[in-house]
Protein backbone atom coordinates (compact mmCIF):
# COMPACT_ATOMS: atom_id res chain seq x y z
CA UNK A 1 0.00 0.00 0.00
CA UNK A 2 1.39 3.41 -0.96
CA UNK A 3 1.57 5.77 2.01
CA UNK A 4 1.41 9.47 1.16
CA UNK A 5 2.45 12.33 3.41
CA UNK A 6 0.43 15.48 3.96
CA UNK A 7 3.06 18.09 3.21
CA UNK A 8 2.58 21.53 4.74
CA UNK A 9 4.12 24.56 3.11
CA UNK A 10 5.11 26.25 6.38
CA UNK A 11 8.85 26.70 7.09
CA UNK A 12 8.85 24.62 10.34
CA UNK A 13 7.35 21.61 8.56
CA UNK A 14 9.70 21.95 5.59
CA UNK A 15 12.57 22.20 8.07
CA UNK A 16 11.38 18.92 9.59
CA UNK A 17 11.46 17.33 6.14
CA UNK A 18 15.02 18.58 5.68
CA UNK A 19 15.96 17.13 9.06
CA UNK A 20 14.35 13.81 8.07
CA UNK A 21 16.38 13.71 4.85
CA UNK A 22 19.56 14.60 6.74
CA UNK A 23 18.92 11.78 9.19
CA UNK A 24 18.67 9.34 6.29
CA UNK A 25 22.13 10.43 5.15
CA UNK A 26 23.39 9.98 8.71
CA UNK A 27 22.02 6.43 8.71
CA UNK A 28 24.51 5.59 5.97
CA UNK A 29 27.27 7.86 7.29
CA UNK A 30 27.12 7.87 11.12
CA UNK A 31 30.04 10.28 11.52
CA UNK A 32 27.99 13.06 9.90
CA UNK A 33 27.15 15.69 12.57
CA UNK A 34 23.57 16.79 13.22
CA UNK A 35 22.11 19.54 11.05
CA UNK A 36 21.81 22.31 13.63
CA UNK A 37 19.66 24.73 11.66
CA UNK A 38 17.70 23.28 8.73
CA UNK A 39 15.55 26.43 8.65
CA UNK A 40 18.59 28.43 7.51
CA UNK A 41 18.58 26.53 4.21
CA UNK A 42 15.01 27.48 3.33
CA UNK A 43 14.68 30.25 0.80
CA UNK A 44 18.37 30.52 0.02
CA UNK A 45 20.53 29.23 -2.80
CA UNK A 46 24.20 28.43 -2.50
CA UNK A 47 26.41 30.17 -5.02
CA UNK A 48 29.38 28.29 -3.60
CA UNK A 49 28.00 24.84 -4.39
CA UNK A 50 25.95 25.85 -7.40
CA UNK A 51 22.76 24.14 -6.26
CA UNK A 52 19.31 25.31 -5.26
CA UNK A 53 17.88 23.54 -2.23
CA UNK A 54 17.37 19.85 -3.04
CA UNK A 55 18.41 16.45 -1.74
CA UNK A 56 21.52 16.66 -3.91
CA UNK A 57 22.30 19.97 -2.22
CA UNK A 58 21.92 18.28 1.18
CA UNK A 59 24.45 15.63 0.15
CA UNK A 60 26.81 18.43 -0.85
CA UNK A 61 26.37 20.05 2.57
CA UNK A 62 26.89 16.63 4.19
CA UNK A 63 30.30 16.42 2.53
CA UNK A 64 31.26 19.65 4.32
CA UNK A 65 29.84 18.24 7.55
CA UNK A 66 31.96 15.10 7.38
CA UNK A 67 35.02 17.13 6.39
CA UNK A 68 34.50 19.28 9.50
CA UNK A 69 34.10 16.18 11.68
CA UNK A 70 37.37 14.79 10.33
CA UNK A 71 39.21 18.09 10.59
CA UNK A 72 39.72 18.20 6.84
CA UNK A 73 40.07 21.55 5.08
CA UNK A 74 37.96 20.90 2.00
CA UNK A 75 37.66 24.46 0.65
CA UNK A 76 39.70 27.62 0.19
CA UNK A 77 39.13 31.16 -1.14
CA UNK A 78 36.55 31.99 1.54
CA UNK A 79 34.83 28.63 1.05
CA UNK A 80 34.25 28.98 -2.68
CA UNK A 81 36.95 26.68 -4.08
CA UNK A 82 36.21 23.00 -3.42
CA UNK A 83 39.42 21.03 -3.52
CA UNK A 84 40.27 17.37 -4.13
CA UNK A 85 39.82 16.55 -0.44
CA UNK A 86 36.22 17.70 -0.84
CA UNK A 87 35.89 15.55 -3.96
CA UNK A 88 37.26 12.46 -2.17
CA UNK A 89 34.62 12.70 0.55
CA UNK A 90 31.94 13.54 -2.03
CA UNK A 91 32.70 10.29 -3.81
CA UNK A 92 32.20 8.42 -0.52
CA UNK A 93 28.69 9.91 -0.34
CA UNK A 94 27.80 8.97 -3.91
CA UNK A 95 28.60 12.25 -5.63
CA UNK A 96 30.62 12.48 -8.83
CA UNK A 97 32.36 15.25 -10.73
CA UNK A 98 32.97 14.17 -14.30
CA UNK A 99 34.78 17.30 -15.52
CA UNK A 100 37.95 19.19 -14.64
CA UNK A 101 37.71 21.58 -11.69
CA UNK A 102 36.08 24.95 -12.28
CA UNK A 103 38.63 27.82 -12.12
CA UNK A 104 36.82 29.58 -9.26
CA UNK A 105 34.70 26.91 -7.52
CA UNK A 106 36.80 23.77 -8.04
CA UNK A 107 34.86 20.52 -7.67
CA UNK A 108 31.72 22.13 -6.25
CA UNK A 109 29.34 21.00 -9.01
CA UNK A 110 29.00 17.38 -7.93
CA UNK A 111 26.01 15.23 -8.91
CA UNK A 112 24.48 12.07 -7.48
CA UNK A 113 25.61 8.83 -9.10
CA UNK A 114 23.23 6.00 -9.98
CA UNK A 115 23.82 4.10 -6.73
CA UNK A 116 23.08 7.16 -4.59
CA UNK A 117 19.92 7.87 -6.57
CA UNK A 118 18.67 4.35 -5.89
CA UNK A 119 19.64 4.47 -2.21
CA UNK A 120 17.93 7.76 -1.46
CA UNK A 121 15.07 7.73 -3.98
CA UNK A 122 12.15 7.55 -1.46
CA UNK A 123 13.66 10.25 0.76
CA UNK A 124 14.60 12.48 -2.18
CA UNK A 125 11.12 12.21 -3.65
CA UNK A 126 9.51 13.02 -0.30
CA UNK A 127 11.72 16.09 0.10
CA UNK A 128 11.05 17.18 -3.47
CA UNK A 129 7.28 17.14 -2.83
CA UNK A 130 7.77 19.33 0.23
CA UNK A 131 9.98 21.75 -1.67
CA UNK A 132 7.52 22.07 -4.55
CA UNK A 133 4.66 22.80 -2.16
CA UNK A 134 6.73 25.37 -0.31
CA UNK A 135 7.89 27.08 -3.50
CA UNK A 136 4.33 27.25 -4.79
CA UNK A 137 3.20 28.92 -1.58
CA UNK A 138 6.15 31.33 -1.65
CA UNK A 139 5.42 32.31 -5.25
CA UNK A 140 1.82 33.08 -4.32
CA UNK A 141 2.96 35.14 -1.35
CA UNK A 142 5.44 37.24 -3.33
CA UNK A 143 2.71 38.28 -5.77
CA UNK A 144 0.65 39.75 -2.94
CA UNK A 145 3.19 41.29 -0.59
CA UNK A 146 6.48 43.18 -0.47
CA UNK A 147 9.00 41.11 1.46
CA UNK A 148 12.04 43.40 1.37
CA UNK A 149 15.42 43.04 -0.35
CA UNK A 150 16.86 40.38 1.98
CA UNK A 151 13.89 38.08 1.44
CA UNK A 152 13.79 38.70 -2.31
CA UNK A 153 17.49 38.15 -2.92
CA UNK A 154 18.04 35.33 -0.44
CA UNK A 155 20.76 35.18 2.17
CA UNK A 156 23.49 34.47 -0.39
CA UNK A 157 22.49 37.17 -2.85
CA UNK A 158 22.44 40.47 -0.91
CA UNK A 159 20.90 39.81 2.49
CA UNK A 160 23.13 40.65 5.45
CA UNK A 161 24.00 37.69 7.66
CA UNK A 162 24.34 38.17 11.41
CA UNK A 163 25.60 35.85 14.08
CA UNK A 164 23.05 34.03 16.20
CA UNK A 165 24.07 31.98 19.25
CA UNK A 166 22.44 29.32 21.40
CA UNK A 167 22.83 28.62 25.11
CA UNK A 168 25.74 26.21 24.64
CA UNK A 169 27.72 28.81 22.71
CA UNK A 170 27.45 27.46 19.19
CA UNK A 171 26.74 30.03 16.48
CA UNK A 172 25.33 30.24 12.98
CA UNK A 173 25.18 33.04 10.45
CA UNK A 174 21.70 33.80 9.20
CA UNK A 175 19.69 36.56 7.56
CA UNK A 176 17.34 38.03 10.20
CA UNK A 177 14.32 37.58 7.92
CA UNK A 178 15.04 33.83 7.77
CA UNK A 179 15.33 33.61 11.55
CA UNK A 180 12.06 35.52 11.89
CA UNK A 181 10.19 32.86 9.93
CA UNK A 182 10.62 30.28 12.71
CA UNK A 183 13.02 29.48 15.58
CA UNK A 184 16.28 27.79 14.58
CA UNK A 185 17.02 25.07 17.14
CA UNK A 186 20.51 23.94 18.12
CA UNK A 187 21.03 20.22 17.63
CA UNK A 188 23.26 20.05 20.73
CA UNK A 189 21.42 21.95 23.49
CA UNK A 190 17.97 21.99 21.82
CA UNK A 191 17.66 25.75 22.50
CA UNK A 192 16.88 28.39 19.85
CA UNK A 193 19.58 30.50 18.23
CA UNK A 194 19.11 34.19 19.01
CA UNK A 195 20.55 37.43 17.66
CA UNK A 196 22.25 40.10 19.82
CA UNK A 197 21.67 39.69 23.56
CA UNK A 198 21.59 35.94 24.26
CA UNK A 199 22.00 34.04 27.52
CA UNK A 200 24.80 31.48 27.33
CA UNK A 201 25.28 29.27 30.40
CA UNK A 202 23.77 31.91 32.68
CA UNK A 203 25.81 34.77 31.21
CA UNK A 204 24.81 37.41 28.66
CA UNK A 205 26.69 37.37 25.37
CA UNK A 206 26.60 40.32 22.97
CA UNK A 207 26.70 39.17 19.39
CA UNK A 208 28.07 41.59 16.81
CA UNK A 209 26.44 41.69 13.41
CA UNK A 210 28.64 40.64 10.50
CA UNK A 211 28.21 40.41 6.76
Amino acid sequence: MLVTHDVSTTPPVLAAELAHAWADIQRHHPELPDLAAPESLIGESSSACGHELSFERLLHEAVHGIAAARGVRDTSRAGRYHNRRFLAIAEELGLDHAEDPHPSSGFSLVTMNAEARRRYRPTAERLQRALKAHLAATATDTKRSFRGPAARHGSSGGGVRVKAVCECGRNVRVVPSVLAQAPIMCGACKKPFQIAETAVSGKTMAVAASV
